[in-house]
């Protein structure tokens, strides 16, 4: 599926092989330059990368900074969406908020490493390239751009407004860039697959575990906390962004309307489980 041919300068063909990067075989099995744009979907996918980031960064400074770590929120904010501009600027073509891509057709496009062909079962012709151009390679473009752009900015930050506990931040994210690096080598295609709905499980459990740390579970309670604390705010106000983000992904707004008003479904975990607090408290448990 992946292997093709090359116009040489001769205008003759070249043995079959791996396409150049860029480039993929098409039905004829000859390397044609990838002329695509990303559809809506490759861009959600994209967006999902820059804001597993942005979140990672906002835990990690909430975990490490207990107080007045609002310049360090706003910095890696910054940072992140720095990075994911200068990701499209450096990509093919260069310069441009444009980005020439193939499009993706199957899961094995990810791993064509695995479907490299051994005609008549003899030598193996290796063809492994990125078919899925430049999705694979644009992700590691943007976690080196932004462990860059992280350490030259971060420090200087950090010891202007937190010069002790500012610091942890940074080494907090020196852990995560490279397990991300790793899932996204391993993972990638799945994940860009799955990555909708990954968003509104782990949107739907984050919510739960934010309401759970509460110490009264008492319906007024949550309610007052939720729409009177600042901070309870916010982090509800991202949830339901999530879950409209995964929503959207997984729809892709195919049918404006309809779609539309399943946004409006996005308060539902956040309702649900005030609601249903109550019943799983473990005092009024009682065993027989």
């Amino acid at each position: 599926m992946y292997c093709g041919r090359t116009l040489l300068e001769s205008s003759n063909l070249s043995e079959c092989g791996a396409c150049p990067r860029g480039f993929r075989s098409n039905s004829s099995s000859i390397c044609e330059l990838c002329k695509d744009n990303p559809i809506f979907y490759d861009w959600l996918y994209l967006g999902f990368v820059v804001i597993t980031v942005c979140v990672l960064h906002l835990f990690c400074i909430d975990t490490t900074v207990r107080k007045k770590g609002l310049a360090l929120h706003v910095c890696a904010v910054i940072e992140t969406v720095a990075a994911a501009i200068l990701t499209v600027l450096v990509v093919d073509p260069v310069g441009e908020f444009s980005v020439r891509s193939c499009h993706t057709h199957h899961l094995s496009d990810w791993y064509t490493l695995f479907h490299n062909p051994s005609p008549q079962y003899e030598n193996t012709l290796h063809c492994t390239q990125e078919a899925v151009y430049p999705l694979y390679t644009m992700v590691f473009m943007f976690y080196a751009i932004a462990v860059s752009l992280m350490l030259l900015i971060r420090p200087w930050v950090a010891g202007h407004f937190l010069p002790i506990s500012g610091k942890l931040s940074i080494y907090a994210a020196m852990y995560f860039f490279p397990l991300l690096s790793l899932i996204h080598a391993a993972f990638g295609g799945l994940i860009y697959f799955s990555f909708p709905y990954i968003i509104i499980v782990l949107s739907v459990i984050s919510n739960a575990a934010h309401y759970a740390l509460e110490l009264d579970q008492s319906m007024s309670a949550l309610v007052l906390s939720t729409f009177t604390d600042t901070g309870n705010v916010v982090t509800v106000l991202v949830h339901w962004a999530l879950n409209a983000y995964g929503i959207i992904s997984i729809t892709q707004l195919t049918e404006p309307l309809t779609h539309s008003l399943l946004i409006l479904l996005v308060p539902t975990p956040t309702i649900f489980y005030i609601l249903t607090a109550r019943f799983t408290d473990p005092k009024k448990l009682h065993a027989d």
